[in-house]
């Protein structure tokens, strides 16, 4: 016999609720002082923004913030994500939701599409352009399949700057919510001697090709390999 009483689903979703609330009132009550807080596009206040995350991470383990600023007069830019887990963006959603509008800071969920896409990324001391990644996006049993073609290959892909440079480049061309619920899977592959031999793209070239294809396919999620 089973003595364990049942998760009630309604009391989860109650809980949530509450959390998000808090963690709202938090941003609330401290957004002034973090936002005083900013140098050269860089927050100076640890212990809040490790407040935020502590509390977004009781909500989901897997929820994500940065902030950006386009420009020096404009609003700044609180962004979540949810690290690539599909299985968090209806957490996103419903964090960003809830969002009161304040002055000065704007909340979105997850990276938009960026114009101009940058041709550069500094990730730690690792210089990477745009033009050393080529693609293919292939439309295999009504899934769309994603392959990155890149010089050495690492074993190791969380490890490698050179992915996490990728990701942004992914990120400002086709948009993060699309990159998790269109693309069904993303693998990495080395470049051959010349890439256009093999019916590869400059990934520069990603968005068109992905605009064109995308209504082929159901939102789904995304997994790597």
């Amino acid at each position: 016999m089973n003595t364990g009483s049942a998760v009630d689903p309604t009391q989860i979703m109650k809980h949530n609720r509450e959390q998000i609330n808090d963690f709202w009132q938090q941003v609330e009550q401290t957004i002034d002082l973090l936002l005083h807080s900013q140098q050269e596009s860089h927050f100076e206040a640890d212990m809040l923004l490790n407040q935020y995350s502590d509390i977004l991470r009781e909500i989901d383990s897997n929820l994500t913030f940065h902030f950006e600023r386009d420009e020096d007069e404009g609003p700044v830019e609180m962004i979540f994500g949810c690290d690539g887990y599909p299985e968090s963006i209806g957490m996103v959603l419903s964090l960003v939701g809830a969002a009161p509008k304040l002055s000065g800071i704007q909340f979105k969920a997850f990276n938009h599409r960026y114009d101009p896409v940058p041709g550069f990324i500094n990730v730690g001391d690792e210089y990477c352009e745009l033009t050393d990644y080529w693609f293919a996006l292939r439309l295999v049993d009504a899934k769309l399949r994603l392959e990155v073609y890149m010089d050495d290959v690492p074993k190791e892909l969380d490890l490698d700057p050179r992915v996490e440079a990728v990701m942004i480049f992914l990120d400002a061309l086709i948009g993060e919510y699309e990159l998790m619920t269109r693309i069904w899977s993303l693998d990495w592959l080395e470049r051959p001697a010349d890439p256009r031999d093999y019916g590869l793209r400059p990934l520069s070239e990603l968005r068109e090709v992905f605009d064109r294809n995308k209504t082929a396919v159901a939102p789904i999620g995304m997994t790597m390999h």
